[in-house]
């Protein structure tokens, strides 16, 4: 497993020397709240316990050199080539933050970058957020920006980072990635209200109710720049200009018939469904974790991921089976989580009850001649930080 001495020795292998310090981020795991960030809504994130490390050291010369455990080339770019598309693949997430910081008045010189990491990639797990908000941890120390010490810094780098992913990336998600990678903190969800960037910390202790949250990394193709993800965005907007509204957001779930009526289109009907009641659902969430009414928010789990599958229509046979044999196996809730078509689903369990339902479901796989998914338990992990 990747920590900051490992990721700084892998970096006297690759680049030479040594570097000026290591930052990490974690992953995400979404417990609630999915497909409403770019709505304007509520997300209730947990960092994870998996982080990805950078070990970075400042150029003069303008340009990126960076190199990865998990490919076998580096790539070297001039940060002036930067654009959206170059460089492309995982490097693109790299340059993007060191653009974004730079476009926000504060250029970079250059960086040599070594980056390790035990966040699956493809999981639909942030990994993508947490290599941007590791960069952008090391940026703000190198530069002496100082935007680590509070949330309203934090909040400024994870918007630097969302932009990177929507721009040089070209990636359309929104912001809840980036802003629990940055903002979390160690055994609390975060609430996230999506329209004013505020968060509200709310405990989540699940090992002392003895309780888990299992997560399947389903190991499905999961990708969000494939058109997909983009075509439920450009939904979502056209519905909201059609009902006169900025975002979905505005729209309380009293009032979801008569918008209903007014769209008189079946698809977006469906999507502005899931949406004004996912977000009911966060609300619904947040109350039965404060009351600690488990019960309550398993049912809220598997409300959502009904919605998303029929609704929403972003699950895949790979999730939908992860369910529901959690489901079948005593769960208390399962959802699918992140963007879909692919990735990964969550189940609140008993504790005793990891082993045996990450077994189930992994049968249930092999039964279909499917590949093994990862089954691991996680618990609510630190934000982006300074490791060495």
């Amino acid at each position: 497993m990747p920590d900051a001495v490992t990721t700084a020795a892998r970096f006297r292998e690759t680049v030479g020397g040594d570097p000026t310090g290591v930052w990490s981020a974690p992953g995400r795991v979404n417990l609630i709240g999915e497909h409403t960030d770019y709505n304007g809504g509520l997300a209730l994130p947990i960092a994870l316990p998996q982080r990805t490390y950078a070990a970075v050291r400042p150029r003069v010369d303008g340009r990126l050199r960076l190199h990865s455990d998990a490919a076998r080339d580096p790539v070297d770019v001039a940060l002036a080539d930067v654009k959206p598309g170059t460089p492309g693949g995982w490097a693109s997430y790299v340059a993007g933050v060191a653009w974004a910081v730079g476009e926000a008045g504060h250029p970079v010189g250059g960086l040599d970058v070594h980056v390790s990491s035990d966040v699956p990639v493809g999981a639909g797990l942030s990994s993508s957020a947490a290599l941007e908000c590791s960069v952008a941890a090391a940026l703000s120390d190198l530069l002496g920006l100082g935007l680590l010490a509070d949330d309203d810094g934090r909040a400024t780098l994870a918007g630097w980072c969302q932009q990177a992913e929507n721009v040089i990336a070209e990636a359309p998600t929104g912001g809840m990635d980036q802003a629990i990678s940055m903002r979390a903190e160690p055994a609390h969800a975060t609430l996230l209200d999506c329209r004013s960037g505020a968060v509200e910390q709310v405990p989540f202790d699940l090992a002392a109710s003895g309780l888990a949250l299992l997560v399947v990394d389903t190991r499905a193709e999961h990708a969000l720049v494939d058109g997909q993800y983009a075509a439920r965005r450009r939904s979502c907007e056209r519905a909201a200009q059609i009902l006169g509204v900025a975002t979905l957001r505005e729209i309380p779930v009293a009032d979801l018939d008569d918008a209903l009526r007014r769209l008189r289109d079946g698809e977006l009907e469906a999507r502005v469904r899931h949406v004004v009641t996912e977000i009911d659902r966060v609300e619904q969430c947040v109350a039965a974790l404060r009351d600690g009414d488990f019960d309550a928010v398993g049912r809220l789990f598997v409300a959502s991921h009904a919605s998303l599958r029929d609704d929403y229509e972003v699950s895949c046979d790979e999730l939908d089976v992860s369910v529901d044999t959690a489901m079948a196996h005593g769960a208390l809730g399962a959802r699918m989580t992140g963007g879909g078509f692919g990735g990964s689903a969550i189940a609140l369990v008993r504790a005793e009850s990891v082993a045996p339902t990450g077994a189930a479901v992994t049968d249930a796989f092999v039964r279909r001649r499917w590949t093994e998914p990862g089954c691991f338990a996680v618990t609510a992990s630190a934000a982006a930080g300074r490791d060495s």
